[in-house]
Order: structure tokens, then sequence, then C-alpha cells
């Protein structure tokens, strides 16, 4: 089995298109974890504000299997390639780690992801994964989200329709209290 780091953005009726999204990811692959969901402003193009997630998921797919059915999964939410690379999206879904693989292919697969910079993708995945190492650096995915530059960027929390707090349990529940967990 492969572990699979996926960062989740839309912001074509968003809260929508990441519940679905994260319920596909169940459907498919079973137990995941999941981020909260947050509200960030669009990055590289001037559109509306994103709403943004993660997801670990453990699967039997190669990356490019994996790669292949996130692309498929987009393209059943209304996906249009057809655009400007930096654009509106209905679901965006991208592999940001894959165990410690790092390497390049087709469909834009790059590993480690190099949005995994931003605030928007590395808080939602330091939250679910503090403990996962980013192959080139060396480092934690908690190390690197309290070393960032973005760490400070406010980030609004968006409730998501039938999934209760991003499938996290409560936050009085002792989730975020283990070693490199990420305080907020």
């Amino acid at each position: 089995m492969h572990t699979a780091c996926l960062s989740l953005g839309s912001n074509v009726d968003p809260e929508r298109h990441i519940a679905l999204a994260i319920a596909a990811l169940r459907e498919r692959f079973g137990d995941i974890r999941a981020s909260r969901a947050y509200r960030t402003p669009a990055v590289g193009f001037s559109g509306a504000d994103f709403v943004n997630a993660a997801a670990v998921v453990s699967c039997d797919l190669d990356v490019h299997a994996l790669n292949a059915w996130l692309h498929a999964l987009e393209d059943a939410h209304g996906r249009d390639r057809s655009g400007p690379r930096f654009g509106d999206r209905t679901l965006d879904i991208d592999i940001v780690l894959f165990d410690d693989l790092v390497c390049e292919g087709p469909g834009n697969l790059r590993l480690p992801r190099p949005e995994l910079r931003h605030a928007f993708v590395l808080r939602p995945l330091a939250e679910i994964a503090p403990e996962v190492v980013e192959p080139v650096s060396g480092r934690t995915l908690a190390e690197l989200w309290a070393e960032s530059g973005e760490h400070g960027v406010r980030m609004e929390e968006v409730a998501l329709p039938g999934v209760p707090a991003a499938g996290r349990p409560p936050r009085d529940a002792g989730h975020n209290r283990r070693p490199g967990a990420v305080e907020e």
C-alpha cells in the first residue's frame, strides 16, 4: 500500500465540490484523513476565493494510476482543462506527496508538488499528517509549516455540507495533542 498526501481546491461552488470530493475519496479508498477546509484568495490570477483542504489516503494504485483517477474525478465535477493554467476550478486535486517519491511525469505530475510552499496546501496537510517527511528537504510537514513564511496568513475555516468538521474529531478530543502536532 502507498500513502498519498492530496491537496483539494475549488472556487466554483467550492463547499459542495470539496465535500463531494472527500466523499468520493472515502468511497474509493476507505478510511482517509481529511483536514478542515479553508477559504483563501486565488493565487496566480485574479478570481473568486478558493476553498482548500487536504486528505491523506492509503491506496493500492501506483502514482500514475492515482493521478489518472484523480483527473477523472475532477472531470466528473466539470473540470475544464481548455482554459488558462491559472483560472477558476470546479475541482482541483493534486498529489502533493506519494510515499517518498521524487519525480515528474505526464498529467502535470510533480512530486513533491511545488505548491507545498503555500499555506493553502501546507497548513491543511500539516494538520493531518505532521509526521510525514517531505523527501527533498528531509523535514516533516509540521517543521515546514512552523518555519513557513506564510505561517501567519489568515485562513478562514469553512464548514462543508454533509462533512462534520471535514471528517476530523472535535478539537477537544486530543487529536492535536501528540508530539509534533500543529498548533494554531
